[in-house]
């Protein structure tokens, strides 16, 4: 375990456990003590004393002192195992945020790639337009020249007005799916924007939660320190 890093959940999880068994031996431990402190004295008081008056308030005594030493390890496994049940909600929490965190990552990278998509289609569009635009003024030109020239090519000029017309239905054409394309641009935009900046709460919780544990595996390590 001392040469994995202090990062990996795997590491996390069986540091945790041993903490877990270690505070279990720790109470066992101390409850074994104390019965065997108990069991002595009161060995030595039935071996060395025959006042059965002294012998009541001796007992009492310890009586007392065993009920008291018996709460104050019950009041330390109960806090024990709260600090345990608080660990275990901080790490499904952790865990919890952890998974929306990779999934909203998962999303904006998608955002990101749907958008450079859509600049891309959208850059095509603009050249497509800009060519557009240069062959209406080309016609244009075209058209005004040749009717100065002749007014004995109708049929000409029809062709060229109608090839000026349907033109101009492919630029109109061209001009509205421009402005979907710049819609959903600004659409995916703004869902990117979303995603970064839950991704940016859901870092900060993340760090937040991460803070918690180590407070309590601290508050864990005191404890079994004292």
């Amino acid at each position: 375990l001392s040469g994995a890093p202090v990062e990996d959940p795997v590491v996390m999880s069986k540091i945790r456990q041993n903490l877990r068994e270690k505070h279990a031996r720790h109470v066992a431990d101390l409850r074994a003590y104390y019965d065997s402190e108990i069991q002595s004295l009161k060995q030595q008081l039935e071996a060395n004393l025959s006042c059965e008056c002294f012998k009541k308030l001796v007992y009492l005594y310890v009586l007392n002192r065993c009920e008291q030493l018996d709460a104050a390890l019950n009041e330390a496994s109960a806090r024990i195992k709260a600090l345990e049940n608080k660990n275990n909600l901080l790490e499904k929490q952790v865990a919890e945020w952890r998974e929306r965190f990779q999934a909203l990552s998962s999303t904006s990278r998608a955002l990101q790639e749907r958008l450079e998509d859509t600049r891309a289609t959208h850059k095509d569009k603009d050249n497509t337009i800009s060519r557009l635009q240069s062959r209406l003024r080309e016609l244009e030109e075209a058209f005004e020249k040749a009717y100065k020239l002749s007014d004995n090519k109708n049929t000409r000029l029809k062709e060229e007005n109608k090839m000026f017309q349907n033109l101009l239905g492919e630029y109109e054409s061209l001009g509205k799916e421009h402005e979907r394309v710049k819609d959903t641009l600004n659409t995916t935009e703004n869902k990117l924007l979303d995603a970064n900046t839950q991704i940016s709460d859901l870092k900060r919780t993340i760090l937040k939660l991460e803070a918690q544990l180590k407070q309590v595996e601290h508050e864990n390590m005191l404890k079994l320190r004292h």
